[in-house]
């Protein structure tokens, strides 16, 4: 591999930025990798000589992070010296002054294409003990000014002044497009009529030339535009001078801006009043003239009708909708698009002539069918900006204005065919009940899992016997306003009966994703209500949660025990929530008819075989997956196992049902392995019962020939809380499953008694950590430092180590750091029914495709 330049980053937008702005600065030998262990696959084998011109590696996380992955690419063959210039992520947690020492120089990630080459070439010029044998220059850069490619061709905003005068010397092309004021009317200005700092004297600022950014506002042909403004030393046509780059706020000329604009857009709920804040947004922000949305015929009106216009002249007759061409034209499904020309329609549209409009966009609205639901056109007497920018932004707002478009229609309908509630504009009881169906069968076909919320105000009768029916009204639009703000657009809320309200979280991966819904729900409802007359009023609620397929497959169950959830959240005290779960009571007190009932639910076809993967834990990629059986009652719902496992032992029928999910998850992992050429260890649980059996080797052996499964993919997990010598045969079966190839796990480690013993006596090659100490990694010492001791003691003994329970990256952290092999739990991935999980393995053979061919 000959000499060349080594870029690594993570994101592969960014390392796709890096390589392009090398590439078109005419370097051809140019590395991508996506961390330090994949670059040193990269430089494998490689001479150490001639060394690596350059290195460049994006930094996020914290300032830990990048001093360790600084050392580790230092230590890659060739990189010794090599200069190393830093990335700054958006999601970094440090600032430069927290880099290494031996850093040539750092540039923030959106500036990539304006930055690189210039700070590299400046750091490689000959100063004090910095002074290298420059790299070959590319024609591109063969300039004596090093910054004159970023200067011509970047879209930054550049002014060169004079060191002592303060006055501009010249302006990059870029300053001419934005500011609307031609590059020759810029030179010999004081740079106090350009520039206006807020909070520091522009003196200040040019003295110390620190490349810190500084509010401002820059002189522009509307008076100013805001931003900020960074400046540093350069040499120019060989005398000192100043650069100065400003950034604008405005979102026509900067993506971060444009995306401020949209999320503030988006942010905004429902209704008229929502249409025109976004509209007057849209307008403000990106400088517009005129902006209107219109309404396409609906339910047999003559012609559109206006929902919103905005113009910043002054009145004029408009011209009727019918006279408009390029209206007709944008509700006829036609896009136009002018930056600067739009004067070329205004002898076919009187609207543009009367306007006098430079820059014009007119964008359909669609429903999700395609359908022209309207249109929106947007204009500008002096032209567009950045049309990389405008149009995307244009069009995202057209999706929102006719996403509220849609909806407001929807609500109508819903009215008049008595769908919606009149008094908050949600989906009546009737209406939800019609949607919940639905996202039943689209979660059944796709494999998705979602949560059912069913919430009641807390003492609600009180505020309408005390305050009157029109306070309790404005409480419950209050309170829809509050429950719409804290879920996502796929989601569903309705009001469902006088005070009570269901909510459909959709597309669920981890329980977590739910409770974080429902706490931000309990932390809105307390923030204090406040009636029209003044009156302070605190309302909470009380919630309870289902999910779907684990606690019922069906509308009317879901709902049910949403409700039971909701009921147990009010007996706690109120101002709550609940998952919804059968109690040990119910269990006991109805265990004969859950005993009749289980022994017909194999033959029924009413137990389920969910997976859940455990994944590597330095890569995170799945290496097996552990199969747990659910029961799903026809009606209590899903049944914990946690509450049926013991009656199947009690009755004896867990040999049969144990052998059903052996071999139901055998044949299914053999299935995978054909379709994806994973070999994924299978663990599958085997309690006391099954182990006593003196058949049980005959019966994996069977399961293992009919269904094709390698042995050694086979892992049978005992929990630790079997005891040896209670258990006949135990040792025995386990040793022949173990000769048979099988390996053998010890589950729930660190609960029972006899931990060493099973180490000692029993052919483990891997052991669970339970995870009621995982859980408690970041809260309890003590449960620490068992962890840590559990994983030392276990590869000592040359057994491998798996941690249950891992929900948060803490857990995540803290194992990876003491050496814990592999990880199961909520933080990647929920239990799985089998279609979700085919879907997982899916997307992972995509993402290995995709990385293939970036590799290529």
């Amino acid at each position: 591999m000959n000499s060349g330049i080594l870029v690594v980053a993570a994101q592969r937008e960014l390392r796709r930025n890096l390589f392009d702005a090398l590439d078109q600065a005419g370097y051809p030998q140019i590395y991508s990798a996506r961390d330090v262990p994949h670059a040193a696959i990269l430089l494998e084998g490689r001479p150490p000589l001639p060394p690596l011109q350059l290195l460049v590696i994006v930094l996020a996380g914290d300032a830990q992070q990048a001093r360790h992955a600084c050392e580790q690419l230092r230590h890659l063959p060739g990189a010794a010296e090599t200069p190393l210039i830093v990335v700054l992520a958006d999601e970094a947690t440090f600032g430069p002054a927290d880099l290494p020492p031996g850093i040539a120089d750092w540039l923030s990630a959106w500036n990539i294409s304006d930055e690189l080459i210039p700070r590299w070439r400046r750091s490689l010029a000959p100063e004090g003990t910095r002074a290298r044998v420059l790299p070959p220059v590319p024609e591109a850069m063969a300039e004596p000014d090093g910054y004159r490619f970023t200067f011509e061709e970047g879209d930054g905003e550049w002014l060169i002044a004079d060191a002592q005068s303060g006055r501009l010397l010249e302006v990059s092309p870029t300053v001419g497009r934005h500011s609307r004021i031609h590059v020759d009317q810029w030179q010999g200005l004081p740079l106090a009529q350009v520039l206006r700092f807020e909070g520091i004297a522009i003196s200040q600022v040019l003295a110390e030339a620190n490349r810190n950014w500084y509010p401002c506002q820059r002189k522009s042909a509307q008076g100013a535009d805001t931003g900020q403004a960074s400046v540093r030393r350069i040499r120019h046509a060989g005398r000192d001078a100043l650069a100065l780059m400003f950034r604008s706020d405005r979102a026509d000329l900067r993506a971060e801006a444009a995306l401020s604009l949209l999320s503030r857009i988006f942010a905004s709920t429902s209704g008229v009043d929502a249409q025109t804040a976004a509209g007057r947004l849209l307008f403000d922000e990106l400088g517009l003239d005129y902006l209107a949305v219109w309404s396409a015929r609906h339910e047999g009106a003559e012609a559109p009708n206006q929902m919103l216009q905005l113009w910043s002249g002054e009145d004029v007759a408009w011209p009727p909708a019918q006279l408009q061409s390029s209206l007709q034209l944008v509700l006829a499904g036609k896009s136009i698009l002018y930056r600067t020309d739009a004067k070329r329609l205004a002898p076919i549209d009187p609207l543009l002539q009367q306007l006098e409009l430079a820059g014009f966009a007119g964008l359909p609205l669609y429903d999700e069918r395609h359908t022209v639901l309207g249109a929106m056109l947007a204009g500008t007497r002096r032209g567009f900006g950045e049309m990389s920018i405008i149009e995307p932004v244009l069009r995202c707002a057209v999706a929102r204005f006719a996403q509220m478009l849609e909806l407001g229609r929807t609500r109508e309908q819903g009215r008049a065919e008595g769908l919606v509630d009149a008094l908050t504009g949600l989906p009546n009881r009737l209406l939800f009940n019609d949607r919940l169906e639905t996202i039943i069968r689209e979660a059944t076909r796709n494999g998705e899992c979602f949560a059912v919320l069913f919430v009641d105000l807390d003492r609600f009768k009180a505020i309408n016997d005390t305050y009157g029916h029109a306070a309790g009204d404005q409480v419950l639009r209050t309170v829809t306003q509050r429950l719409c703000g804290s879920i996502r657009a796929s989601d569903t809320v309705a009001r469902y009966a006088g005070d009570e309200f269901t909510i459909v979280l959709r597309h669920i991966v981890k329980n977590d994703d739910v409770m974080r819904v429902a706490e931000k729900i309990v932390q809105v409802m307390e923030t204090p209500l406040y009636l029209e007359d003044g009156t302070e009023l605190q309302v909470t609620a009380s919630m309870g949660l289902s999910f779907f397929p684990d606690d019922a497959g069906d509308a009317a169950t879901l709902l049910k025990h949403a409700d039971e959830a909701m009921y147990a959240a009010k007996h706690q005290g109120r101002n709550t929530f609940q998952i919804y779960e059968i109690s040990p009571e119910y269990a006991q007190q109805h265990g004969m008819a859950l005993k009749t009932r289980l022994r017909h639910a194999e033959g029924n076809g009413e137990l389920r075989v969910v997976y859940q993967p455990q994944v590597n834990t330095e890569t995170e990629d799945i290496v097996g997956m552990e199969a747990l059986v659910r029961w799903e009652h026809p009606e209590l719902g899903m049944i914990s196992p946690a509450v049926f496992i013991p009656l199947a032992e009690e009755t004896g029928l867990i040999v049969s049902i144990g052998e059903w999910v052996m071999r139901t998850a055998c044949r299914q992992a053999k299935e995978w392995e054909q379709r994806y050429g994973l070999r994924l260890r299978l663990g599958v649980n085997l309690s006391a019962v099954q182990l006593m059996e003196p058949q049980l080797l005959d019966t994996v052996a069977a399961v293992l020939r009919d269904t094709g499964l390698d042995p050694t993919l086979l892992e049978m997990e005992v929990t630790e809380s079997i005891s040896i010598k209670e258990a006949p045969n135990l040792v025995e079966n386990l040793n022949a499953l173990h000769r048979l190839g099988c390996h053998i796990a010890i589950d729930d480690f660190g609960t029972g008694a006899a931990s060493l013993d099973y180490l000692r006596r029993l052919p483990a090659d891997r052991i669970k950590i339970d995870q009621s100490f995982v859980r408690n990694i970041g809260v309890d010492p003590d449960d620490e430092a068992i962890v840590r001791a559990t994983i030392e003691m276990a590869h000592r003994l040359n057994r491998a180590v798996v941690a249950e329970g891992v929900e948060i990256e803490q857990h995540l952290q803290f194992l990876r750091t003491n050496g814990c092999d592999e990880l199961q739990g909520y933080l990647f991935c929920r239990p799985l029914p089998p279609v979700s999980f085919d879907k997982l393995l899916a997307e992972r053979q995509r993402l290995l495709e995709g990385r293939a061919a970036e590799l290529a």
